[in-house]
C-alpha cells in the first residue's frame, strides 16, 4: 500500500482538564475522499484543525507523505499545498473574485513596478481566476471582477472550492461545504469535489449530512469521544450503520473495514 498522504498517531490535544483529541489516528490515502463524521463535541474539527496547523497537539506525530512535520500556523501548512475551505468560507464579500482567490498570495508586475511600488499584475490575477473557475465549470458570473458579496451561496463556495483547489499540491479539508446551502447549490458543491478528486487532489471532508457523505466517500473516518472509532467503507454499511456507530448505539467492527 502506498504511503498515506497524510497520517497523525496518538495525536492529544488538552484544553485545561478538557482533552478534545485522546491518543487519536488519522489516515488520509492518495487520490480519495475521505469523511470525517463525529457527533457534536467529538472532536473531528479539534483533529483536522491539527492536520492543517490551526491547532498545535501536546503529543503524537503528524507525518505528510511519510515524513514527519510540525506546523506551528495555518500558514506553514498551506505553504506545504495544504488547502482549507472553512464553513464560513473565509471570503472578503467586498472584493472581487480575483481578488479573493489571491488574497495573501497577490502575483505582482514584472520589473520595477512590482518590485519598488508593489503594483499588482491585476490582469493575469483575473486571467488565472477566471480559467480556474472555467475548469470547475464555474463561470456562470457575470464578470471576475465583481464583488463576491453579489454572487449566491452557492456561487461563493464555488469560488471558495475554485481557490482551494488552484492552489493545494496536497490536499483539501472542507468543513460542512453544503451546510448553508440548498438542494441544487448542494448538488453543484458535490460535484465539485468530484471533479477536484477525479484531478488527484485528496480532500478531507467533514460533514453532518449522511447522504452527501455516503455519496461522495470512498472511507468514513467515524470520530467519537476524542478519537477515531473505526473507519468505514460505505459500500459495506448503510447510514444507520454509521449514525449508530458515531453515537455509540452499536459496537464498532472488530476490525477497521476500510
Amino acid at each position: 500500500m502506498s504511503t498515506p498522504v497524510v497520517q497523525a498517531r496518538g495525536i492529544v490535544k488538552r484544553y485545561g482538564h478538557v482533552t478534545a483529541i485522546d491518543h487519536s489516528d488519522f489516515e488520509l490515502r492518495a487520490g480519495e475522499v475521505l469523511a470525517v463524521i463525529g457527533d457534536n463535541g467529538a472532536g473531528k474539527s479539534s483533529i483536522v484543525k491539527t492536520i492543517c496547523g490551526a491547532t498545535i497537539p501536546d503529543e503524537g506525530e503528524l507525518l505528510i507523505e511519510g515524513k514527519p512535520v510540525k506546523f506551528s500556523s495555518p500558514m506553514q501548512a498551506r505553504e506545504m499545498g495544504i488547502e482549507i475551505v472553512y464553513q464560513n468560507l473565509a471570503l472578503s464579500p467586498a472584493l472581487s473574485i480575483a481578488d479573493n482567490m489571491f488574497t495573501g498570495r497577490e502575483i505582482r508586475k514584472q520589473g520595477w513596478q512590482g518590485k519598488y511600488l508593489r503594483m499588482l499584475d491585476k490582469p493575469a490575477m483575473e486571467k488565472f481566476a477566471r480559467d480556474k473557475l472555467t475548469e470547475l465549470g464555474l463561470m456562470t458570473v457575470q464578470s471576475i471582477k465583481q464583488p463576491v458579496e453579489t454572487l449566491s451561496g452557492g456561487q461563493r463556495q464555488g469560488v471558495a472550492v475554485a481557490r482551494a483547489a488552484a492552489f493545494a499540491t496536497k490536499f483539501i479539508i472542507m468543513d460542512e461545504p453544503t451546510a448553508a446551502l440548498g438542494v441544487k447549490e448542494s448538488r453543484k458543491v458535490l460535484e465539485l469535489i468530484q471533479d477536484v478528486r477525479a484531478r488527484g487532489i485528496p480532500i478531507i471532508l467533514i460533514s453532518h449530512n449522511m447522504p452527501h457523505v455516503f455519496e461522495v466517500a470512498d472511507r468514513i473516518h467515524v470520530h467519537r469521544l476524542g478519537r477515531r472509532l473505526c473507519t468505514i467503507d460505505p459500500k459495506d454499511y448503510t447510514m444507520s450503520d454509521a449514525v449508530a456507530f458515531m453515537t455509540g448505539a452499536k459496537e464498532p467492527p472488530a476490525k477497521d473495514a476500510a
